[in-house]
């Protein structure tokens, strides 16, 4: 009989709860914090920690509500246990080990970007080894996933995240926080091909990849159309992010064949490349990458864009698959700011006295 497990996601600006037995979501509550952070042009971590504090426990009830159930009647509570802000991780971490605690459920930590990598079992039922392609805000990373605590990092960025170079591109032309949506929204009326924007490291061998100097290389093209017509105009505006945007694109589809040819060494019976994290919910990204794994004869999943963001749904369902595996946390168990998926790699983004980033 699949285990019903209750999941807990704080890791940045979400506050999350779920509940998921076997493949089945149950609930999913998703909390945002917009509107707290609109005003900065991005998460401030301190107000995103007091949200999560203030907000956990609704989220949870509503989450069981939802369901139909009784916290007694679940098997067992999973909470995100980093990376992310460390506010917000310690606020769900905290919450989950009190609820085990009075309970006697078990506890699982699970790693965030093990969540989003674990997404396409929970939605499609994805048999290992497959190729994931994780692109959210913070992180960019090529995985061979193996097993549920099994991940060969083939490459990454070494500097900003997509989503990063999308939000910051959104202020660079004054849209709106996240970055993401707006850029894409203002891209639907754009022409891709007006700006001659650069394609990262795409002359260089390997999976790794560089979004930095696509962000500055936007900042230039502001700046000149401000200096020669005294401001930027909204097809300006709408055409940068067609560029920009197509620029992502073709950068990641040519990384993720890349990636695909390593892949392929691993002779999978079944070959599959997945995409998740919150970049994958961009529609452009997302037929590029369908139609690149149709050429090269691989099957291709994108969760719901519901289950790309943040969400405690993932969280639940990695922790299904830990438990399986025989993995409990004590209630000793710490928040980790910095917890890469492929602990042999070298980092790829900083390291530090808590560890490697990513």
């Amino acid at each position: 009989m699949a285990r019903t497990l209750l999941g807990i996601e704080s890791s940045c600006d979400d506050t999350a709860a779920a509940l998921v037995r076997g493949r089945e979501v149950l609930s999913s509550v998703v909390a945002g914090q917009g509107g707290l952070h609109a005003a900065y042009g991005g998460v401030v971590p301190e107000i995103a920690a007091r949200a999560h504090a203030e907000t956990l426990d609704t989220v949870v009830a509503e989450a069981l509500r939802t369901a139909g159930l009784r916290l007694a009647e679940v098997d067992g509570i999973a909470v995100t246990a980093g990376p992310g802000l460390i506010g917000g991780v310690l606020a769900g971490v905290m919450t989950a080990k009190a609820l085990a605690a009075a309970t006697g459920k078990p506890l699982i930590g699970v790693n965030h970007l093990a969540g989003h990598a674990l997404t396409p079992r929970l939605t499609d039922d994805l048999a290992y080894p497959y190729l994931m392609l994780l692109v959210s805000g913070g992180h960019c990373q090529f995985l061979i996933v193996r097993g549920a605590e099994d991940f060969t990092r083939l490459g990454g960025t070494i500097d900003d995240a997509p989503g990063e170079a999308f939000d910051k591109v959104a202020r660079l032309l004054g849209l709106a926080q996240p970055g993401g949506p707006s850029v894409e929204a203002a891209a639907e009326a754009g022409d891709p091909a007006r700006f001659a924007l650069p394609r990262p490291l795409l002359d260089r061998p390997g999976c790794d990849l560089s979004f930095s100097g696509l962000k500055t290389a936007v900042l230039r093209e502001r700046d000149r159309l401000v200096a020669a017509q005294g401001g930027l105009w909204r097809q300006d505006r709408a055409d940068l992010c067609a560029s920009f945007q197509a620029a992502v694109r073709d950068v990641l589809v040519a990384k993720t064949r890349r990636a695909l040819d390593r892949y392929a060494e691993e002779s999978p019976a079944a070959p599959a490349c997945a995409v998740a994290g919150g970049v994958a919910a961009n529609r452009s990204l997302r037929a590029a990458l369908a139609a690149s794994c149709a050429e090269a004869g691989v099957q291709f999943v994108a969760p719901p864009l519901a289950l790309c963001t943040d969400n405690a749904a993932m969280i639940a369902y990695a922790g299904q698959e830990l438990m399986e595996a025989g993995h409990r946390s004590g209630l000793d168990l710490g928040a980790r700011p910095r917890w890469p998926l492929d602990t042999g790699a070298a980092p790829l983004i900083g390291h530090g006295r808590k560890g490697a980033k990513a």
